[in-house]
């Protein structure tokens, strides 16, 4: 079981760039045909410094860490055992093509359900721009399976 110590746990911040290679191809996987997010001259005749990134393309990023599940092993989470259970964002501005996005996640709560035999971890994560406007957060729940 994950110690309920841990809720307030803070992941060491990560700051990841976003790039324009990897924007087009994750556009082209999710369909994603707007001109602004694949085409950097109809992003810049738009306004904007660069290609937009697709909103859901944050939680791809920020795997990008160079130790993504390094704080499973901080916080006794068993990877085999783990499930991602559900998933949300709130926006805050756009992101774009060259961006320096920081990560700062936090675990805000710790609980069981059926007996234990399900443990629910829910980790919230703030990220920041390279001029610390809010960009975005999103809040994740994972399950841990036991017995």
């Amino acid at each position: 079981m994950i110690d309920p110590k841990f809720i307030g746990y803070r992941s060491p911040a990560c700051t990841l760039e976003v790039e324009k290679g990897r924007l087009r191809q994750f556009a082209k996987a999710i369909g994603e045909t707007r001109p602004v997010c694949v085409d950097e001259q109809a992003a810049r005749q738009a306004g904007y410094p660069g290609l937009l990134m697709p909103p859901t393309f944050l939680f791809c990023l920020e795997m990008d860490r160079p130790d993504p599940y390094g704080w499973f092993d901080e916080v006794g989470i068993p990877l085999p055992q783990v499930l991602h259970a559900e998933q949300g964002f709130t926006y805050h501005a756009p992101a774009f093509a060259g961006d320096a996005l920081t990560f700062q996640a936090v675990i805000s709560d710790i609980h069981t359900r059926k007996g234990g035999l399900l443990e629910f971890v829910v980790q919230d994560n703030a990220i920041t721009n390279q001029h610390g406007q809010a960009v975005a957060e999103f809040r994740r729940t994972l399950v841990i399976r036991h017995g």
